[in-house]
């Protein structure tokens, strides 16, 4: 069984913080689950790109408002509280938060803990 705390993830090297969010990695590749779990923080008035070409993703939100736009598409979706969205075609967008977005996020293959974007919006594979 894993137990872990929030208080005991910030501030370590599994706390990543950028301009535009912040991540708390919970659930890692180390732990052998086969996904991980991060608690993401979009920082209100922030566009990201993102393209997780190495990555499937679903995240549900839980509090906080925004939007999310497939670039491909140009489909926009609002994002507000009970929202659950899955990047289940590795596609391309922008996420854009109105006010702070708290997000529950899950990888497959799961994150190391320290991953943050490349220059093409991508979480690099890790072994």
């Amino acid at each position: 069984m894993i137990v872990k705390y929030l208080d005991s993830i910030i501030g370590t090297e599994h706390d990543v913080d950028t301009k535009t969010w912040r991540s708390y990695r919970l659930l890692l590749k180390k732990d052998g689950m086969g996904f991980s779990f991060n608690h993401t923080i979009i920082k209100a008035g922030t566009e990201t790109y993102i393209w997780y070409k190495n990555h499937l993703e679903a995240v549900y939100c839980i509090q906080g408002e925004g939007e999310i736009e497939v670039i491909d598409s140009g489909d926009i979706y609002q994002i507000k509280t009970g929202t659950l969205y899955a990047l289940n075609g590795h596609e391309k967008h922008f996420l854009r938060a109105v006010t702070d977005m708290h997000m529950m996020c899950v990888f497959v293959p799961p994150l190391t803990g320290t991953e943050v974007h490349d220059d093409e919006g991508s979480y690099p594979i890790i072994d």
